[in-house]
């Protein structure tokens, strides 16, 4: 039985004053929501403050992106280690947000799945059409090219150590959501693609989906067999619709 996972990802939002609201909020009704479990990933900057805030609760806390050096010369980047050394668990790699604005390509997206399996840290791997290719009809050619990606760089078993998030790009803070059947139909795609390598990956991996999940709809998008939580951006930011997103995956 593959337990919910509902990960928050902040994006490039909050302050001190936010995210310290925004965490009381979440500690104060994490109770209610005991069977899935739940994390948040805040911008760089905010993760020493959600460690302090959320050391000892039942959430786990990740980062946005990560470098595939360990070390070195480059400015800006952020490394698995540095990560780890502020109790992440998770990070999110391949997000379409950072394929688009940043370039990142299939093989850049597979080494920092690599670099963040290698660091101790589960990624979270994001993979989705965008509506051009939706309506092209080769959002399963897509998703297949970008996962492929990383099983041919760490093998089957390697992407068994992380998540998989659909994300539609089209669907992505647009306020649009695939239906339940649409989002059904492609992450049951992406598990037969892992299952083609390996059966025993493909049942225990979770697969997440994202794009304008909100309290009104998570119950009946994660109710289909192959949905197992979200990754979840705007709702994030509001305690009471991630908790209630939280609710609707138990």
């Amino acid at each position: 039985m593959r337990k919910p996972l509902v990960a928050g990802n902040w994006k490039m939002n909050g302050s001190l004053e936010s995210v310290r609201e925004l965490l009381e909020g979440l500690k104060s009704g994490i109770d209610a929501v005991s069977n899935a479990e739940v994390a948040v990933c805040p911008p760089y900057v905010f993760v020493p403050e959600v460690q302090k805030l959320l050391d000892g609760s039942a959430i786990s806390w990740g980062g946005q992106d990560l470098s595939v050096e360990v070390s070195g010369a480059y400015t800006g980047e952020i490394a698995a280690s540095m990560l780890s050394d502020f109790g992440c668990k998770y990070v999110i790699v391949g997000h379409s947000e950072r394929r688009s604005y940043h370039g990142e390509s299939d093989e850049l997206v597979a080494k920092k799945f690599a670099a963040a399996r290698a660091g101790g840290l589960v990624p979270i791997l994001c993979v989705g059409e965008t509506l051009e290719e939706r309506e092209q009809g080769i959002t399963e050619d897509v998703c297949a090219r970008q996962l492929d990606a990383v099983i041919d760089l760490v093998g089957v078993d390697g992407l068994a150590c992380g998540v998989i998030a659909y994300e539609p790009v089209w669907a992505i803070g647009t306020g649009k959501t695939a239906t339940p059947e649409q989002a059904q139909d492609v992450h049951a795609f992406i598990r037969g693609r892992i299952a083609e390598k390996s059966a025993e990956v493909a049942e225990g991996m979770r697969i997440l989906y994202g794009g304008s999940m909100k309290p009104g709809n998570a119950k009946e998008l994660i109710g289909k067999p192959d949905i197992d939580g979200g990754l979840i951006g705007g709702a994030s930011l509001v305690a009471e619709d991630f908790l209630g997103i939280c609710t609707a995956a138990n």
